[in-house]
């Protein structure tokens, strides 16, 4: 399978781009290969404490360096839904492991927070930090140097990036990713946002809100919309860190239990103690990358993405920027309709024909690199396949079906819903920014309206509820990037700007925060850098000057007169209220830290790659 010469040359670019970066990353994981883990090299005071809560069994078992030891580093807590079921896995995997000659132990646990819960919230200021949390607190997981692979239990928005991050830190280790499944379908998702626009004109109460928010987040799994939690699901088995077809199973099913068990076993077959060694940096490389991009431009995934796969990339010493991203989603089809870019939900992309099918078409049509590594072992034909069951209720592999179920929800890349894929990349006068195009209507890829500036969210929400906003507008929300206030996502706008829409009048969103991976149907030119606080372009805005956000032509642009452009001051914003509170000074250094979106918004950033970039 050859890959298209479009596809080739952004790999080749950032194959060139990262090459000094990517061999240092390289030299150094294959050197942590060469030296442990060896068991038998610590004291006898340093193993007696790792082993010291074991069976017998095990604590001769882990004596020696013979038997792989099964790292698992876990997300769970059961305030997530998507989370919760990762309760039981520990379990299911020491036993896997025994039954496949080896052990098994929790090597630590991650924090995991709910942004569903968060949204619109104080916590919102901490979410996109969390993801460097979670890396460094998975990293100290793994810092005991008792183990021969990892597998890694991470589902939502930070974590699994998070978890990435460590893996790739950890680069010489083999990892596995083991996903708990989406929840079974709830209320559709879009008579849940027509509620939700209910409520936000006031039409319906809290109660009646509630109740339409309950029946679509209604048990154990994940949110069902295409949002950056499935979005991440996608990536982990495009990239060839999940076990084929193992995305989008539902929780506590037997299936999914064979899964995890089949992911655990894989673990411990490809360490460095076999014939099928597989460090989890080697298989993240430039084409694993962009194979990740091609997917997210593929499906209408999440804007997240544009900062998360950059910063997952950093960790494996590869510089990808959004020119990258605006490259391949001028070439990669959109081949999928989930909400908000359709009436589908993740279960129905399932069974559509879901991943298998998906890899498969872009396989043909010539749009991802086959020629990878994977934890499956072989390319990424693997990953043409769907799990099921056998005789015996463990897991085994079938081809994928030849032809999607359901046309509506997934197509071939040979016949695909449009040309080009789900995101873009804007430039102009007021910097540089991405909006996800794929859920809104062509005739509102360009908004071109006075702007109205709010330093926050709640100003905006007061504003519409005052009847203010009943025009054409362009909502600037400035001073919400990652050195202002953690860069929160501003989803709680989707509905009244939504409302506005709906009446008529032309509305865009521009901002240096985030919206989620269901940004939906009002064009949001979001991530703009540099970011207010940092005297970016979009601090020198004014209530009043007309906004062109051009979706089409790739534009982002104030209209104002370039000598009085040129000769403004920028605005500063009152940080006082971001600093204090539900944690947020905690993380004083992380704000001042903070590269900018373009550079994955975080914390954790070598400074080698600097330089690259």
């Amino acid at each position: 399978m050859s890959v298209r010469s479009e596809i080739a040359a952004v790999t080749e670019r950032v194959a060139a781009r990262s090459a000094s970066t990517r061999q240092a990353y390289l030299d150094r994981i294959h050197k942590a290969r060469d030296a442990g883990p060896r068991r038998q090299t610590l004291s006898c005071g340093n193993l007696a404490h790792g082993f010291a809560a074991c069976a017998a069994s095990d604590k001769a078992a882990l004596a020696g360096d013979t038997t792989p030891n099964l790292a698992i580093v876990t997300a769970y807590n059961d305030m997530l839904s998507a989370h919760q079921p990762y309760e039981r896995f520990p379990d299911v995997v020491r036993k896997a492991a025994h039954e496949a000659g080896g052990v098994a132990q929790v090597a630590g646990g991650v924090p995991a927070m709910c942004d569903g819960v968060t949204q619109g919230q104080t916590g919102m200021d901490l979410s996109l930090f969390s993801r460097d949390v979670i890396a460094m607190a998975a990293g100290i997981a793994l810092s005991h140097n008792m183990f021969d692979a990892a597998v890694f239990l991470g589902i939502c928005d930070k974590i699994v990036p998070g978890l990435t991050i460590a893996a790739l830190s950890f680069g010489h280790l083999p990892a596995v990713f083991v996903p708990a499944g989406p929840m079974p379908s709830g209320l559709p998702n879009d008579e849940k946002a027509r509620i939700r626009q209910l409520y936000a004109e006031g039409k319906i109460g809290r109660a009646e809100l509630l109740e339409s928010e309950s029946k679509s987040y209604h048990g154990p799994g994940t949110c069902t919309f295409y949002g950056t939690a499935n979005s991440n699901q996608m990536l982990m088995e495009i990239m060839g860190l999940h076990l084929p077809g193992a995305s989008f199973v539902n929780p506590n099913t037997p299936l999914r239990d064979a899964l995890t068990r089949a992911a655990a076993k894989r673990a411990l077959a490809i360490t460095a103690l076999g014939n099928e060694y597989t460090p989890v940096g080697e298989i993240v490389d430039e084409k694993a990358i962009v194979n990740g991009i091609v997917g997210l431009h593929a499906t209408g995934g999440s804007t997240n993405h544009t900062l998360h796969l950059v910063a997952m990339a950093q960790a494996a010493g590869i510089v990808v920027n959004w020119e990258d991203f605006a490259a391949l989603s001028e070439v990669v089809p959109l081949v999928t309709r989930i909400y908000p870019n359709g009436l589908a939900d993740v279960n129905h992309f399932h069974a559509a024909g879901g991943m298998g099918y998906l890899i498969g078409t872009l396989l043909d049509e010539g749009f991802l690199h086959e020629d990878v590594r994977t934890v499956a072992g072989g390319g990424l034909s693997q990953y043409r396949r769907e799990a099921a069951l056998d005789a015996d209720g463990e897991a085994t592999w079938r081809d994928a079906p030849e032809k999607s179920h359901d046309e509506n929800v997934l197509r071939s890349a040979a016949n695909p819903f449009q040309a080009t894929g789900g995101l873009k990349l804007l430039t102009g006068n007021l910097g540089r920014a991405v909006i996800k195009v794929s859920a809104v209507k062509p005739e509102r890829h360009i908004v071109e309206a006075p702007a109205i500036v709010f330093h926050s969210q709640e100003d905006l929400l007061a504003a519409f509820k005052a009847g203010e906003l009943d025009r054409d507008f362009v909502a600037v929300v400035r001073f919400q990037g990652p050195k202002a206030n953690g860069m929160p996502e501003l989803h709680k706008l989707t509905p009244q700007l939504g409302v506005l829409q709906d009446r008529g009048f032309k509305v865009a969103l521009v901002t240096d925060g985030r919206m989620s991976g269901a940004s939906g149907k009002v064009p949001a030119a979001i991530h703009v850098t540099p970011e207010a606080v940092s005297g970016g372009p979009i601090a020198k805005l004014r209530t009043g000057d007309v906004v062109r956000v051009d979706a089409t032509a790739g534009t982002l642009a104030a209209l104002v007169d370039e000598a009085e452009w040129a000769a403004r001051e920028a605005e500063t914003g009152d940080l006082s209220g971001n600093q204090f509170g539900m944690g947020r000074e905690l993380f004083a250094a992380f704000r001042s830290m903070a590269g900018d979106a373009e550079e994955g918004a975080g914390v954790i950033r070598p400074a080698a790659l600097t330089e690259a970039a």
